[in-house]
């Protein structure tokens, strides 16, 4: 760390600045009933991003090691998973806004119990209960969806996790310092020792009961479940079922590359606080600045890159080539022999997410009619689900018993594979674009 290190006190005002002139730039596109949801999506990533980064840390200091970080992460992804679908009939049937108000709940549930772990087994049960709260990234993106025409909603759906990337830029930094305070306020005798050590659990739940305080007031309903036809018993169980036996059709397709990409990018990031750990001596009090990095790059991709490169390439073509970025991002991370060949191997991975799952995600909101926009889109959150299982336990236990490089050339290899998922979506979407305009 001693080349960063005189660096490290300016970090977060210079991701700051930056932030602040990347949103700046891109603010004034974005459509004025997308920012309430954007401020909604921005708190509730800001509290998530406070403690994730804590959580191989809080492992290991309860007597776990890489695949137990794995296994946390997986319970996260299981609740999610089985609680997706539902979450996504639930939006259709009664409305986006009670969703999204639920999942604030149990988020802030869910932090209250991470704070307060004495145990490997509290800490699963704060990721659970958070898990059963966050299979609503459906009924986020059915909201966009509802609200944008076709032809925009890679634009939005980028605006939006711009805003939710802001969160994970500010989110880690915050936690570190959480951490840093409570320990101050312990040592001083101002504080018991397990209020202390719960201080980022704390703050992360205060933000999202005051977040559902905005939500209430100032989200508005997207979606007319009254005049919307219900989906038929079993739609979930069906739905699943032929993105598994139609897998040659578009939606099924999108889904897999979803799926596919996202639990490699995920399962490398669980992990990727032990690489550091054991390349580069990081520490809990430091791993924040790195997802800040991470994060202000995801931001100022999607708010001013994002919007000129679906125009010039279109989604499909541009989804792509987020694919290649995040495959030799991916490679090269376990390679690099310094923290400057590591800061541009890390670059690599927001620009392939800024330009894959905003893409991917509204081709598949042009190829599925609008009564199942909900259903669909929580059926492909399950599929990720699934993915965010399986791949962090294998890449946690590959890290602990194969090498350390090795989960991350399983993720780019499975992630370029996924190229070849998207050959021949440009013509179809075009299509489908067309045909819903008419």
């Amino acid at each position: 760390m001693t080349d960063l290190s005189a660096l490290v006190p300016y970090i977060p005002y210079i991701a700051g600045a930056i932030m602040v002139l990347a949103i700046g730039v891109g603010v004034r596109k974005v459509p004025g009933e997308l920012v309430v949801l954007m401020i909604t999506a921005f708190i509730d990533m800001l509290g998530l991003l406070m403690v994730i980064p804590l959580l191989p840390f809080y492992a290991l200091r309860l007597g776990g090691g890489g695949a137990v970080v794995g296994l946390l992460v997986s319970s996260f992804s299981i609740a999610q998973l089985i609680s997706a679908p539902l979450w996504g009939r639930f939006s259709d049937r009664w409305g986006r806004r009670p969703a999204l108000l639920v999942a604030l709940a149990a988020s802030a549930i869910a932090y209250v119990i991470f704070g307060f772990a004495d145990s490997l087994v509290v800490l699963f049960l704060s990721r659970i209960v958070q898990g059963a709260g966050g299979g609503t990234v459906g009924v986020i993106q059915a909201y966009v969806a509802d609200s944008t025409r076709p032809e925009d909603r890679a634009k939005s759906l980028g605006w939006l996790s711009a805003a939710t990337n802001l969160g994970v830029a500010i989110g880690p930094v915050l936690g570190s310092s959480a951490a840093v305070l409570g320990a101050s306020l312990v040592a001083a005798g101002r504080i018991g020792d397990s209020v202390g050590r719960a201080a980022p659990g704390l703050i992360a739940a205060l933000l999202c009961v005051v977040n559902m305080g905005f939500a209430w007031r100032y989200l508005r309903e997207s979606h007319d479940a009254a005049n919307t036809p219900r989906a038929k018993q079993g739609a979930s169980t069906k739905a699943v079922l032929r993105v598994i036996t139609h897998s040659a059709e578009p939606a099924p397709r999108l889904i897999w590359i979803y799926a596919i990409s996202i639990g490699a990018f995920q399962g490398t990031m669980s992990i990727l606080a032990l690489l550091l750990a054991a390349k580069f001596a990081v520490t809990e009090n430091t791993i924040g600045y790195f997802f800040s990095y991470i994060g202000t790059l995801s931001v100022v991709a999607r708010a001013v890159i994002l919007g000129k490169a679906v125009d010039h390439f279109g989604e499909a073509r541009l989804a792509r080539i987020g694919l290649v970025f995040m495959a030799v991002g991916l490679a090269a991370l376990p390679l690099a022999p310094t923290l400057w060949w590591l800061a541009l191997a890390i670059a690599l991975l927001p620009l392939g997410t800024a330009f894959t799952f905003p893409c991917v995600t509204a081709m598949l909101s042009r190829v599925i009619p609008s009564a199942e926009r909900g259903l669909y889109m929580g059926v492909q959150q399950t599929f990720g689900g699934v993915s965010r299982v399986i791949f962090p336990i294998v890449l946690g236990f590959s890290f602990d018993a194969l090498g350390h490089g090795v989960p991350f050339w399983i993720s780019a290899t499975l992630v370029f594979a996924t190229i070849f998922l998207g050959l021949g979506m440009d013509g179809y979407v075009k299509r489908s674009g067309m045909e819903q305009t008419a």
